[in-house]
């Protein structure tokens, strides 16, 4: 029972009819949500200490997730920068419901286990889960589950560099949208995506912010038409879909 550990949490209750706000779902009480979110946040900080040791810092972002209400996602300070590593939420209702649980309030959760792979263990390039090479495969056969693995490179065909730079728009702009917008239409064939330059015009206060995109193929090496194409393909997406204005 949600309310059994909680002095007079018999007289509270799961359901209510109300109004739907930014910390809960209308048929939802206020006490069942927070309690719920409680249990979620326990949990999920318990498996990340359990990952990356004692002492590591956490904080919740707020954002928005269809399946779930509130959301959040939860971000650790790793090698001094904030990372995101999993989202999570109190499952709408319904879908709880269809599923033929409609006494019950339920929590999720979504988290990438190649990218927390590649940060405990600094694998560089999220494409080598998929290596066939042994270069790679032999660095992770070892005689116990728990000894420390840290992924020592090997050469590599070589990359093809170009940046993009854009005036943000003036609200509703997302560096994660842009993240996936450039792996949905470079594919396998982005390495990596960096910000390396952020510009605020001392006039009109506009920001801007210039990406540096590492294109490498991993088993041939490619030539700057090839990548030109798909880069100017990433700078056509990005005006329409994200609203920015290209600086190209």
């Amino acid at each position: 029972m949600l309310f059994s550990s909680i002095s007079g949490g018999e007289t509270f209750s799961l359901f209510e009819k109300g109004l739907r706000t930014p910390l809960k779902q209308e048929m939802h009480t206020m006490e069942a949500v927070k309690l719920v979110e409680h249990s979620l946040k326990r949990a999920l900080t318990k498996l990340m200490i359990h990952l990356f040791g004692d002492g590591l810092e956490i904080r919740w972002v707020d954002c928005y997730f269809p399946f779930t209400h509130p959301s959040f996602e939860m971000e650790i300070s790793f090698r001094g920068e904030w990372m995101e590593v999993l989202g999570c939420g109190v499952m709408e209702q319904q879908l709880v419901n269809s599923a033929g649980a409609e006494n019950k309030i339920g929590w999720a959760f979504g988290l990438g286990l190649e990218r927390l792979a590649m940060i405990l263990y600094g694998i560089p390039d999220i494409r080598l889960f998929w290596s066939k090479d042994e270069r790679f495969l032999k660095q992770f056969r070892v005689p116990c589950i728990d000894q420390k693995i840290t992924f020592q490179p090997f050469s590599k065909y070589p990359p093809v560099i170009n940046d993009i730079s854009f005036w943000l728009p003036s609200e509703k702009y997302s560096a994660n949208n842009f993240y996936d917008l450039v792996r949905t239409i470079g594919g396998d064939m982005v390495e990596k995506v960096d910000l390396i330059d952020e510009f605020t015009h001392p006039k009109t206060k506009r920001i801007s912010h210039c990406y540096q995109i590492t294109y490498r193929h991993l088993e041939r090496t490619l030539d700057q038409k090839e990548v030109n194409s798909i880069h100017r393909a990433i700078e056509e997406s990005v005006v329409r879909e994200l609203g920015v204005e290209g600086r190209f």
